[in-house]
This record gives C-alpha cells, structure tokens and sequence, in this order.
C-alpha cells in the first residue's frame, strides 16, 4: 500500500503551523465560551445535575457513533476540508444556541437537540483535527511542536471559560455570536493549510468496514498505544468533576457566572505552564511511569477539589488536575504519533478521540447521574478514588506501557 509522496523540506511551511494552531485556539475558544453558557443556562432553567450529565450525554451518542467512520473518512479524503467543514458545522450549531436563546425557552430540550447535532460535527472533527499536525512537521520537530500545540491549546481552554462567563453579562449575542465567528474563522484556516500529503490512490482496495476495523485491530495489537488511550478513559471517565461545576459555583462555593469561567479555566492554568515546560523541556527518560504518576496526581486532586469548601483551594486542586493531565495527554499523544505510520493516522486518532474526547461527555453524564444518586460531594470523590484504582490495574495490565522509556522507542 503506498504512504506517502515526498517528504522534502519545502513541504514544511512556517506559516501552516501557525495556521492549525491559531485556528484550534479559536474553536477551542468558542467551544469553552459556548460549554460555559450552556451549562449555566440548563441549570438555570433545571437545577438538577441530572440536566448537566445530559449535556455530555447528547454530545456522547453521536461522537461514539460517528468518530470510527470520521476516521476512515479523514484517511481517506483531505483531513483538512473534512476538519474545516465540520468546524463549520459548529459554527451553526452556536448560531442555532443564539436564536434558541433570545427566544428564552423555559425547557431544556430544545438545547439537547442542538447538543446533539454539535456532537455529530465533534465526531468528525477530532479525527480529522487530531491527525494533521504530524503532516505540517518534520518527524524530528514533532514532540516539540505537539508540546507548543498543547500550550495553545490549553491557554485557549484558560481565556475560553473565563471569557465566556463575563460575556455571558451581555446576553446571548455576545456569547454565542463569538462562538460563531471563531468556528467559522477556524474553518477558513483550516482550508489554506499546506503541508505533506499522503498518496491514497491505493487505499480503496478494502471496503470501508474493512478499514475502520483495520485501525480498531491496530490499537488493540499494540499495548502501548492501547493502555494509554484506555487509561486516559477511565481516568476522564471516573475523574472528571467539570461536568459538576455550576453546582459547586452557585451552590458549594456559592458564586455567580464569571467565577464559574474562572474555575472552569483553572486546570487549564496549571495545564498551560505544564505543556510550556514541556515545551523547553520535553520528558526523555522513564515517559511511561510519568504518565502513571500523573494520573495518580490527577486522581488525589480531584479528590482534594470534591472535598473542599474554600474558593481558592479549589482553583488550587482544579489547576492541580489540569497540569497533571497534561504530562498525561502529552505522553499518550507523543506516543500514538510516533506509533502509527502515516496512511493510518486518521483511524487511529478517531480510535484515539473515540476513548478520550467521547469520554469527557460520557464522563459528564455519569457525573450528573453519580451526582444525582449520592450527591455532587460525594460523586466527585468516588470518582477521584475510582481513578487510582484505575492507575494501579493498568500498571499490572499494561507493562510495555509502564516501561516505555524514551518516546521514540515506539517509532513506526
């Protein structure tokens, strides 16, 4: 099967780097903006943390159902235009949040629904998103720049929340007209994107099924690549107190919409000088116990944060998760790159993205429902514990994992 046309030098473009991670600053921008708004308007009309776990849970079902056959598309289409079209589907989902909002409905589901069609562009674009930055960077610059992306990134995550909570002052237009200019300036990145191709002309030889289950059978046979998507799953699955953040706001901590912004965006402030450390200094040795140890960190904070009364301890154990998960994020997506040649980069991130990025809303849906059984404290910390039990089974099921060494190690 043929992989790739010429790699020289000239392929490699300044400008399209800074183009892809300019435009996952923005979308990243817009979707904390518009998670931000969202959450404070259902529970604002709802006052259940059941309401809240929906919202993953609409996000949940089309992303799981829509990722696999995403990835197979982004393999065998441009990545880019399958990226930019998808983006700009959130684009209208966020125009659709703004009519829906000035027409003030006093029932939650027709945000469901839309959470529903904003799913589904998800599911297409994190395979797509997540498989193009190895195509815009020589191999050699690849952890650096995957470091550089996650700073961008998490700086994003940091401005989303918070903006989107004083925005959220000024009423619908603001909010979500925002969110929509982002998507769709992303898109249009997305479109003047350069970079190396791959030759697909050999790739339809096998059916589509064949291929979607070519990139599952890939994951599975390699435990490196496996036991790190899977225990980031269960980690953001057990772990993840984000979805229960309007009730500790108004009803905990006891703070209104801007201060909501602002714990969102506190993990991805200990996140952002993380991945810039990472950035200057990259792991070298021992990046599979790193990745253990993170998460294990990201488990006692999370326990920490569900157990606290005090605003600024909570910002504290909030930016605690943050950092510690990317060390997380960072090894696991250095090591799925360097693991996966390129003709299947596109399945294998929608297998990634299926684990990681479905998880966060199934995570969110089984916090509303842990939350609404055994109440929000305790639900936070049963997930916390949850997650260091998950790191001491994983280290015993997964021993290359464990003992992975240098990143590169695991080189297609």
């Amino acid at each position: 099967m043929s992989v790739e046309t010429s790699s020289a030098p000239t392929l490699y473009r300044r400008r399209d780097f800074f183009s892809f991670v300019s435009g996952r600053f923005l979308s990243t921008v817009a979707m904390q903006v518009q998670s931000i708004a969202i959450g404070w308007q259902i529970y604002d009309i709802e006052r259940t943390p059941l309401a809240l776990g929906l919202v993953g849970a609409c996000q949940f079902l089309p992303m799981f159902l829509l990722t696999l056959p995403a990835g197979e598309i982004a393999d065998r289409l441009d990545q880019r235009r399958v990226y930019a079209a998808a983006l700009a589907l959130q684009g209208l989902c966020s125009g659709l949040f703004l009519l829906l909002s000035l027409a003030a409905p006093h029932r939650a589901l027709p945000f469901y629904l839309i959470l529903i069609l904003f799913g589904a562009a998800r599911g297409f674009s994190a395979p797509s998103g997540s498989s193009l930055l190895a195509f815009l960077v020589p191999q050699e610059r690849l952890a650096r720049s995957i470091a550089f992306n996650s700073s961008i990134f998490t700086v994003a995550v940091i401005a989303g929340p918070a903006l989107g909570g004083a925005l959220y002052a000024f009423g619908p237009f603001a909010t979500y007209g925002t969110c929509l200019a982002g998507f769709l300036i992303a898109a249009a990145l997305m479109l003047g994107l350069g970079g190396r191709r791959i030759d697909r002309s050999a790739q339809h030889e096998a059916s589509r099924l064949a291929r979607v289950v070519e990139g599952i059978r890939f994951v599975r046979e390699r435990p490196v690549v496996l036991g790190a998507i899977s225990l980031d799953l269960f980690a953001v699955l057990l772990g993840g107190a984000v979805a229960l953040l309007p009730v500790y706001a108004r009803d905990i901590l006891h703070q209104g919409p801007l201060w909501l912004g602002i714990l969102r965006a506190s993990p991805a402030v200990g996140a952002a000088v993380t991945a810039l450390a990472l950035a200057w200094w990259p792991i070298r040795r021992r990046a599979g116990l790193s990745m253990f140890a993170c998460v294990a960190i990201f488990g006692v904070a999370t326990i920490v944060f569900g157990l606290s009364r005090n605003l600024w301890l909570s910002m504290a154990a909030l930016a605690v998760t943050g950092a510690s998960d990317m060390v997380s994020v960072y090894v696991r997506t250095s090591l799925i790159n360097f693991a996966t040649p390129d003709h299947m980069r596109g399945r294998v991130g929608a297998v990634n993205m299926l684990f990681i990025g479905a998880s966060n809303e199934l995570g969110e849906f089984e916090s509303g429902i842990t939350a609404a059984l055994f109440g929000t404290v305790r639900a936070v910390v049963i997930g916390g514990l949850g997650t260091l039990a998950v790191v001491g089974v994983w280290m015993k099921l997964f021993p290359p994992l464990r003992d992975v060494d240098k990143l590169t190690d695991v080189s297609a």
